[in-house]
């Protein structure tokens, strides 16, 4: 390493959003950057510490110590070529991924300052497409035809990496656009769709074939085809059956978030289609990265309040003993969405909507109280029979997705992502879709 002692004299520096003033009256990506030398110098941070627990965590198995390295010595082209081998988008994962790396790093294990990596991966590729290390590449073709069903993380990894390796590779995608919920699900201001449009028109460049508004039956998937990649995601959200699900303005998460995405593109809705926040109290069901979503959509829309209700305990602040490392910190997370304004809440439960005349004007919220099981597990929800009514005349249920259910498949047909594994993060959508390339390309 260049600089293993760098962590002892600089401290984590992120380059942080744009001031909620601003960013909530536009929908343009609100992450800003740091500049070339400070940036360098949070790459000097990776200490070499002899075991690389972020190497371990990443699902890509990214080499964060290496190109991080390279960034610091101001090596940009080394840094992609490293980066690039093990990561097909880090485009995306630089700004959508929660960074499974800090959270393995060491200095994060002992000062709770991880090495900015998730950043300075966005940094390095977007260096290199503006200095043109990005170009489209010709390779050998094998024969085989493959046909790639869904464009989401998974289906575009696998596609990329079944291409480079010689097939000829067709995606079919339902909606009218690649990305799958990189572009209908995750908003604008996180993910510009420029940037997905960018690496689908590199792939295009070169050989992969896009075929939009096609849906596929599985039961007879289209002939001509040697190998078939099903990467249809989860596409199911759960669902809240409760009285009154059935009033107007109670919605799915990605009813407005994908709508939004679609009215950003150009598209139009008639205003009884609308599933917009305007002048409206919100309410949110559902903790996750989609509710926050949900959150900052509501405010550039420019809605009046927004509250957020979560059926789990109210997690502990900085550390939480029940998850030590290697588990996945259990921890309360402020969002950028819950800095730009909401009422948070914990251990509700939802018992009904309430309307007027087939219109949503509140839920009826009771609180419940977890306790353990006396068979060991998940403890079990309590209700204690402490009701009262949210106000409100917009309900998004963000409370996560469906597996699929999929049918018995011929030997030639693979089922990568969220389609195998249920709802997961992009970072191992990615790293299944790579997987399952390679499976492939070892049968030839």
């Amino acid at each position: 390493m260049g600089n293993p002692r760098a962590f002892l004299s600089i401290p984590r520096k992120e380059a942080g959003h744009r001031p909620v003033s601003e960013r909530v009256h536009d929908f343009s990506e609100m992450e800003q950057t740091l500049n070339t030398k400070d940036r360098q110098l949070q790459a000097s941070r990776c200490m070499d510490c002899g075991v690389p627990f972020c190497h371990w965590a990443c699902p890509l198995g990214n080499k964060q110590p290496e190109w991080n390295d390279a960034l610091y010595k101001g090596d940009w082209e080394t840094a992609y070529k490293l980066l690039s081998k093990t990561n097909d988008f880090p485009e995306f994962t630089g700004r959508v991924c929660p960074a499974l790396c800090e959270k393995s790093c060491v200095l994060n294990l002992t000062i709770s300052e991880p090495v900015t990596c998730r950043e300075n991966e966005c940094a390095i590729i977007e260096r290199a497409f503006v200095e043109s290390y990005i170009t489209p590449q010709t390779y050998d073709r094998n024969g085989k035809k493959v046909l790639v069903i869904g464009s989401g993380p998974a289906g575009l990894s696998a596609a990329n990496q079944l291409n480079k390796k010689g097939f000829d590779v067709t995606v079919y995608e339902k909606n009218e656009a690649a990305g799958g919920l990189l572009r209908f699900g995750i908003p604008n201001f996180k993910l510009a769709k420029n940037v997905i449009d960018r690496r689908i028109n590199l792939m295009e460049e070169e050989g992969v074939k896009f075929v939009y508004n096609t849906e596929v039956d599985f039961a007879k998937l289209p002939e001509g085809f040697d190998f078939y990649v099903v990467a249809t995601g989860t596409p199911q959200a759960r669902d809240l059956k409760i009285e009154g699900r059935e009033l107007k303005g109670v919605h799915l998460a990605l009813e407005m978030l994908s709508q939004q995405t679609r009215i950003l593109m150009g598209e139009q809705f008639d205003k009884k289609d609308l599933v917009n926040a305007k002048g409206k109290k919100v309410l949110v069901i559902g903790g996750g990265d989609t509710g926050s979503d949900c959150i900052g959509t509501a405010h550039r829309q420019g809605c009046k309040s927004v509250t957020q209700i979560e059926i789990m305990p109210k997690p502990p602040v900085g550390s939480n003993p029940a998850t030590p490392w290697p588990y996945w910190p259990q921890i309360l997370k402020t969002s950028y969405a819950h800095e730009e304004g909401c009422t948070r809440r914990w251990l509700l439960n939802t018992n009904k909507f309430i309307g007027k005349d087939g219109v949503l004007t509140g839920a009826e919220v009771e609180e419940v109280e977890w306790v353990p099981n006396p068979e060991g597990g998940r403890p079990t929800m309590k209700l204690t029979g402490k009701k009262e009514v949210i106000e409100c005349d917009m309900v998004l249920l963000a409370m996560g997705f469906l597996k699929p259910q999929m049918p018995e498949f011929k030997e030639n047909v693979f089922v990568c992502g969220d389609a195998f594994s249920g709802a997961s993060l992009v970072v191992r959508a990615i790293a299944s879709g790579r997987q399952t390339a390679e499976k492939i390309s070892k049968l030839i």
